[in-house]
């Protein structure tokens, strides 16, 4: 999304979102990444958030350049506001607060996963990646790299996840999957990351196993990992909206640090959300 653009309040009654809609991790095949960029909006008193980088009256918000110049990426819908994901058409909030953060988080950068059944690529779930906005001004060290430095360089991505602010990925699943499933895939991302998992990364992965076994994921289910730290992960799953409360808590270095690896390591399951978060943070740190 290009130029500076003033988001005006809805005049007249929206009709309903669609369900957000995401999948599970699992290998990725090859994937063209659509590319970001910052917008800056008018502050409008009917958005809950700003970036603490901007100055008073003004915040950044992420938007694909594919929006159509009739048909913008950015929508209101009541008190919230939303950023379409383009290739999924999945929505998600520019801010939201979780059970425990200490504060609202920003939407950062948005991608997907897909995955070649019979050489038919399918798209299986869109991702958004949330941060605490006061983490920007810990990454002074990176201002002026371009986007594509910042994604080749695993350092800054390094940071963000020792950084002891909370982060938080949003998925949304595209179609109705048990939970066995969800967690036999995303097992099979997480344990190769563990080369000689302890009885606290077994202990870890029991709970969060745990918490899918036996249970039906419908299409639209909200699933949250939630980084309070390094060392310690929130997991929220909402079937109806976002999560009013915490369904696990994650607590091995090993295991939280292996899943951040997934997303944001050198061979990402969604390349897309990389390259998202890394365009949005070179316009940021510029």
């Amino acid at each position: 999304m290009l130029g500076t653009v003033a988001v005006q309040p809805p005049t007249s009654t929206w009709l309903p979102l669609p369900k957000p809609r995401i999948c599970f991790p699992g290998k990725l095949s090859n994937s063209g990444a659509s590319q970001y960029k910052i917008l800056t909006f008018s502050l409008l008193s009917t958005f809950p958030h700003r970036f603490s980088l901007q100055t008073k009256d003004r915040f950044h918000s992420l938007v694909s350049p594919n929006a159509s110049s009739s048909s913008s990426s950015s929508t209101s819908v009541g008190r919230a506001e939303y950023i379409e994901e383009p290739s999924t058409k999945v929505k998600f909030q520019t801010s939201l607060t979780l059970p425990e953060c200490s504060s609202p988080l920003s939407l950062l950068g948005t991608g997907y996963r897909e995955k070649v059944f019979a050489i038919i690529g399918v798209k299986v779930y869109a991702v958004g990646l949330y941060l605490n906005d006061s983490i920007f001004s810990k990454f002074n060290a990176w201002k002026g790299r371009s986007a594509a430095e910042i994604q080749e360089d695993s350092s800054l991505f390094d940071s963000i996840f020792q950084t002891p602010q909370e982060k938080a990925l949003q998925i949304v699943l595209v179609r109705d999957v048990d939970g066995k499933t969800f967690w036999d895939a995303l097992n099979e991302a997480v344990s190769p990351r563990i080369k000689a998992p302890t009885p606290v990364d077994e202990s870890a992965l029991s709970t969060f196993r745990s918490i899918f076994q036996g249970r039906s994921l419908r299409k639209g289910t909200f699933i949250f990992l939630t980084w309070m730290e390094p060392s310690k992960m929130l997991v929220c799953i909402s079937s109806d909206g976002l999560p009013s409360s915490v369904d696990a808590t994650i607590k091995s270095m090993n295991v939280t640090m292996a899943l951040f690896d997934v997303f944001f390591g050198n061979s990402p399951v969604s390349p897309s959300l990389k390259a998202s978060v890394a365009n949005g943070l070179a316009t940021i740190l510029k």
